[in-house]
């Protein structure tokens, strides 16, 4: 079964809105957790518009699932990572000013930069997974890094999902196999929904893991929390 990894970036941004400490993000982790969430996704910022440093270090011992920490790999995320040492850090090329992250990684390109910095997280026993759009050109030098997995880019899947499906999911099913031959776990995130997860999860190979965040904290708006987490497990459940 695929686990979800929820990410908890707009719990943190409804709070910081206000100020002070309602919605509690280490609470929405804890009952997360309660309700079947596999693991716990944060994705800091250097301008801490949402995640603080802080919550990253309140909320390490509270998750007893899975920590996925993700960020662009500056020399003080870097440092962060290494310190709190999470069962995963997903490395993304965002800027840091942008609104959410908008692209995957140019392995080729960025590929001693890569190997370097994946080298010190796998010292330190943490798994390494890198953000990916959906090209298979791409997956060999993803593997050459020394990355444990892949996380697969979807806001094209989400974006096209109710034009064409078939048309939306095959690049990514043939960056999944690619993975897969080169022995890359999988990973998804990004606009995975209630209305698009099912058939993304029935249809990538070997898929591991999903991090969902602003949709299921938007659906849980209407549904609840609990009920939210309960109906993305059930998307993901093979039965």
């Amino acid at each position: 079964m695929t686990k979800l990894s929820v990410n908890i970036n707009k719990i943190a941004t409804l709070r910081n809105a206000r100020g002070g400490e309602t919605p509690s993000v280490t609470e929405a982790a804890v009952k997360i957790q309660e309700f079947g969430g596999q693991g716990i996704t944060i994705h800091p910022r250097p301008d801490e518009r949402h995640i603080t440093r802080k919550d990253v270090y309140d909320l390490k011992p509270l998750v007893t699932t899975e920590f996925n920490i993700e960020g662009n790999p500056h020399q003080d995320f870097i440092d962060m990572v290494l310190e709190v040492k999470p069962e995963q850090v997903t490395l993304v090329p965002d800027a840091d000013d942008a609104i959410t992250s908008n692209a995957g990684w140019d392995t080729r390109k960025h590929l001693d930069y890569l190997t370097d910095i994946i080298a010190e997280f796998k010292k330190a026993g943490i798994r390494t997974s890198v953000f990916l759009d959906p090209l298979p050109e791409l997956v060999e030098y993803a593997a050459k890094t020394g990355a444990d997995r892949i996380e697969l880019y979807t806001e094209a899947y989400a974006k096209n999902y109710l034009i064409n499906k078939e048309q939306a999911i095959k690049p990514y099913y043939d960056t999944a196999v690619e993975a897969t031959n080169f022995g890359l776990g999988i990973n998804a995130g990004h606009d995975l929904s209630l209305e698009n997860l099912k058939y993304f999860a029935d249809t990538i190979p070997n898929l591991l893991e999903v991090s969902i965040g602003h949709a299921l904290v938007s659906e849980a708006l209407y549904m609840g929390l609990e009920n939210t987490v309960q109906a993305y497990l059930k998307r993901l459940a093979k039965w």
